[in-house]
């Protein structure tokens, strides 16, 4: 059974976390949400309203991260998704998370970010010469990193998918699954290496 690592943080997005951990759960793939600390997270559901130009912060579930970042062994897992929400800012900056992440670029292992989780990305410098889908106003910050900004509803390149938000759900968890299986059937099957 494949495993996949699910990183969340207060104020993770709530579509963006369960979403992928109920569809992973529906394919028998193993998730565990993984947190700064291990404990009962608030999560946030960003929405858009017409006559903003951004958009809007609501309290979200509560979603209990089931290990913390200093306990992961990242070569226990064979994918990771980053969520998005606010919590990206403030986890980009975590040494244990960034450790967590090089693993999976340095095995080429299937990764995927949603949203703010590209941030994440472009900390750990890992989005050089990528294609990336990400929330627009963050354009900016995967080109200064050295990556593409493409806003798509996802964009696979090699071993990373990525999608703008949470209504792009579907299509970024039916592209990082066909990731990760191909990555079961094979695990020398060159993905392209972050």
């Amino acid at each position: 059974m494949a495993r996949v690592l699910l990183v969340a943080g207060d104020a993770t997005e709530s579509l963006d976390t369960w979403y992928p951990y109920h569809r992973l759960r529906e394919e028998d793939i193993e998730v565990q949400i993984a947190a700064p600390v291990k404990k009962i997270l608030h999560s946030v559901v960003h929405d858009f309203e017409p006559d903003w130009e951004t958009y809007v912060e609501k309290p979200g579930y509560r979603i209990l991260a089931d290990i913390a970042f200093a306990d992961v062994r990242p070569e226990t897992y064979d994918g990771l998704i980053l969520s998005g929400g606010r919590a990206p800012e403030y986890l980009r900056n975590n040494s244990e998370l960034q450790r967590i992440v090089r693993h999976f670029v340095e095995h080429k292992k299937p990764i995927a970010a949603l949203c703010h989780g590209s941030l994440i990305l472009a900390a750990t410098d890992s989005v050089r010469d990528r294609t990336i889908a990400t929330y627009e106003a963050l354009a900016p910050d995967i080109e200064r990193a050295g990556g593409k900004f493409q806003n798509a509803e996802v964009v696979a390149d090699g071993n990373l998918v990525t999608s703008r938000t949470w209504m792009d759900l579907p299509f970024f968890m039916r592209e990082f699954l066909k990731v990760l299986r191909a990555s079961q059937k094979n695990p020398a099957r060159g993905a392209k290496a972050l």
